[in-house]
């Protein structure tokens, strides 16, 4: 008897297992289908939805904020047709000042005196007797001592505010004469793009970033107080008693060698001949070469290709007056981005005659973020190169790791050349070539 109900029970489990199948089956196909739905970058995407992005704070795009209408003229190079020494005639630099309103009244000063006064009560007591009313756009603070013997107005204004140190301008429409701490200037520029770069580089480095440059025209607009003023003009003053400018081209590349091995820089002598390389001069880290103009981007890479696989990093030129600073971003010019993007080539030129022979006294610095990687001093003839071999990329590494070769390296091939300014009615249409060059260089 109890086997039979055992047979029953197992019969009654049997059927339920099947029933539930059944069910489960059942509802298994009575489930819904759902779309597939993809997640890209935080958005829910599907066939019959659209992206829904996050809200982005009101920033100036990257792309837009990069875009700067001198950086075809710095970023490339003409190898083909770069002149060594070029000669550009004397041009008038001039800085003048664009916001000054209408012209004062035609009216005589004569026998004004004022002592440890505000610029504004001074005006005010020299105006004190006619319609206008002085407004300080700005407060100002020096406080000045002067007399006026005779002179026109224009003329009197001009000399209180020089002596505070501010600007001024007249609304003749409301009788207004406003003064400020700031003005607004233009410059004149030379009509040579090269000497236009050096002169804005020079005010960068001063600090005077607010620049609108206008091709076009060739001037540059500026704002700024009585010191920036000063610097400008002192910037503009030294330019135009330089004779000489120094350009520097140059050309930036990432090697990999094809094996593993580094590159075998003395292979460079019996490939080119030892007289075609003048100078070899170690740094900290890396050397640097000066070689002969035998020896340009277009032989070297045959060079190198022999050994190694070249990647163009970064292309362009920089200029400054003679004896002066100036700076070459690596990354401002960059094909891509790359680890040495961060780089800095600095230098600083001084043609003259040294013993006897006219020569380029040039210091290059390379440098990042994190401070300077390496400098040489190089003193050079005109018409030599630079080629800066043997700094590793692992330099410009920050991982504990990396995938790139610990004999990849960073090659630099710069080449000076020379602007000299001489006066317009002396210029020579010879060209500085062969003996005329030679003749140029030995004045």
């Amino acid at each position: 008897m109890a086997q039979k109900q055992a047979k029953n029970m197992m019969f009654f489990i049997v059927g339920l297992c099947s029933v539930f199948v059944y069910g489960c089956a059942n509802k298994r196909q009575n489930m819904p289908v759902f779309d597939t739905v993809n997640v890209v970058q935080n958005s829910v995407i599907n066939e019959k939805s659209v992206p829904i992005f996050p809200k982005k704070a009101a920033l100036t795009t990257d792309t837009a904020q990069h875009f700067a209408l001198d950086l075809p003229k710095r970023c490339n190079v003409d190898w083909d047709n770069q002149s060594v020494v070029s000669v550009l005639p004397e041009e008038k630099i001039e800085i003048v000042r664009i916001n000054n309103g209408d012209p004062l009244p035609d009216l005589k000063v004569s026998d004004f005196d004022f002592k440890k006064m505000y610029v504004k009560d001074v005006l005010e007591k020299l105006l004190a007797d006619t319609d206008v009313s002085v407004l300080e756009d700005q407060k100002t603070f020096e406080k000045i001592t002067g007399s006026i013997k005779t002179g026109s107005l224009a003329d009197a204004v001009d000399l209180i505010t020089k002596l505070g140190r501010v600007y001024y301008s007249y609304d003749k429409e409301f009788g207004e004469l406003h003064i400020t701490g700031h003005g607004k200037f233009m410059i004149k520029m030379p009509k040579d793009e090269t000497m236009i770069m050096a002169i804005i580089d020079a005010m960068r480095g001063a600090d005077v970033l607010n620049l609108l440059v206008n091709w076009q025209d060739k001037t540059v607009v500026f704002e700024g107080n009585y010191q920036t003023q000063r610097e400008v003009a002192k910037i503009i003053a030294d330019v135009s008693a330089k004779k000489y400018v120094i350009a520097w081209d140059m050309d930036v590349y990432r090697v990999y060698p094809k094996t593993d091995n580094p590159i075998v820089w003395m292979n460079m002598l019996p490939a080119f001949g030892e007289t075609n390389i003048h100078m070899s001069i170690p740094g900290v880290v890396g050397r640097a070469l000066v070689v002969s103009p035998e020896i340009n981007t277009k032989t070297l890479q045959q060079f190198i290709s022999q050994q190694a696989k070249m990647v163009l990093i970064s292309q362009g030129t920089f200029a400054l007056p003679n004896g002066w600073q100036s700076r070459f971003d690596i990354g401002q010019c960059g094909k891509e981005d790359r680890l040495e993007t961060d780089l800095i080539v600095g230098a600083t030129g001084t043609y003259g005659n040294y013993g006897g022979y006219n020569k380029i006294d040039a210091k290059i610095v390379l440098s990042t973020s994190n401070g300077e990687l390496t400098s040489f001093k190089i003193m050079s003839n005109v018409g030599d190169n630079y080629v800066f071999v043997g700094i590793p990329t692992h330099a410009f590494v920050t991982t504990p790791e990396t995938l790139i070769s610990p004999f990849a390296e960073l090659v630099v091939f710069v080449s000076p050349r020379l602007i000299s300014i001489v006066d317009a009615n002396k210029t020579d249409s010879k060209q500085l070539v062969g003996d005329n060059l030679r003749d140029f260089l030995n004045q």
